[in-house]
């Protein structure tokens, strides 16, 4: 084969449509970067409620506000952790090619999703009439974080829910097009390995 011969064969249409990039994509280290960002911040907030309370040394939460009430942050764990194997199963099912356990798996973890958020507004309104984020230290550590995350819950349901709309309308996902898929995979495990920290943290730790 020819020079000119084997450059037409290396840029013409078929070998420009079929080939395949090499490595991560630019979407996926973006994400990755964007995570580990986040999970700084977290890890900064978490650290500053542990800093706080024992520079305090005293009794904790202060001010007389009670220990958290574990039973409403348990059932918030039960539905949000579990959320990640939906996810797990409609990014597996799309790099088969399999649209309907795309579909199933993201609008199952979209229903997770928002009954956790559900159950935090209900936990706040609860809380509210107890203390605020004014209050003291607690309260503003409280809110901050959990508030916080709960927002990062509220976007990742934004990216789930455009796919699953995306999907429905014969988006072109398919075996060899699934990053969009894959990064809020990533993002969704994220919001999920963050709740178990500040499930601990905010809730577990003052009972230890």
């Amino acid at each position: 084969m020819s020079i000119r011969g084997g450059v037409a064969a290396a840029t013409g249409t078929e070998a420009l449509t079929t080939e395949l990039p090499v490595g991560r994509s630019t979407g996926w280290w973006g994400m990755v970067m964007f995570v580990a960002t986040e999970a700084t911040l977290f890890a900064c907030l978490l650290g500053s409620y542990f800093y706080l309370r024992f520079q305090y040394g005293g009794p904790w939460p202060p001010g007389g506000i009670s220990k958290p009430e574990l039973l409403v942050p348990l059932v918030m764990t039960a539905v949000l952790l579990p959320s990640s194997l939906p996810m797990v199963w409609a990014e597996r099912g799309i790099r088969k090619g399999q649209h309907w356990r795309l579909r199933s798996g993201l609008a199952a973890t979209l229903v997770l999703g928002i009954t956790f958020l559900a159950l935090q507004a209900g936990e706040y309104a609860g809380k509210l009439r107890e203390f605020t984020m004014t209050t003291n230290a607690y309260g503003s550590l409280f809110y901050l974080i959990t508030g916080f995350h709960g927002l990062h819950v509220l976007v990742g349901l934004t990216m789930i829910g455009w796919l699953l709309a995306a999907s429905l309308r014969g988006g072109s996902f398919g075996a060899h097009r699934h990053d969009r898929v894959r990064n809020a995979a990533i993002y969704w495990h994220f919001v999920d390995l963050v709740w178990a920290a500040i499930l601990f943290t905010v809730y577990l730790s003052p009972r230890l």
